[in-house]
């Protein structure tokens, strides 16, 4: 790996982070200044460390990442209404006989220790 690289992309991590601090610290320091002004002003600052950090190895790598994942949701098939409705019923009906079975049996064993117990 060259040096050069390797310390030109620690230094944009640095200007990266440097700038979200700006953006907190900025945030907190203008209080009193209207929101709508706050919020764009943390919002510019963001999208600045947000295109510095994208310079950087990982940043390239997140960013391919996250287009290769959108092209790999755009191939799942999706279940139709149908589907996901009779899948649904399926799943309360489970959960509905397990929760009666629980308490069945939680029921039981209660009786059996009072039993016991006296």
């Amino acid at each position: 790996m060259d040096y050069r690289f390797s310390m030109q992309n620690y230094l944009l991590w640095i200007i990266g982070l440097i700038l979200i601090g700006v953006a907190v610290y900025g945030n907190s320091y203008y209080a009193m200044e209207p929101l709508l002004y706050r919020v764009i002003g943390v919002l510019v600052i963001l999208i600045l460390s947000l295109l510095v950090i994208l310079r950087t190895n990982e940043g390239k790598e997140a960013l391919t990442l996250i287009l290769d994942s959108r092209k790999e949701i755009r191939r799942v098939v999706w279940p139709t209404r149908t589907e996901t409705t009779q899948t649904t019923l399926i799943v309360i009906a489970a959960i509905t006989f397990m929760g009666l079975v629980l308490w069945g049996l939680d029921s039981f064993f209660g009786w059996v220790i009072a039993s016991i117990l006296g």
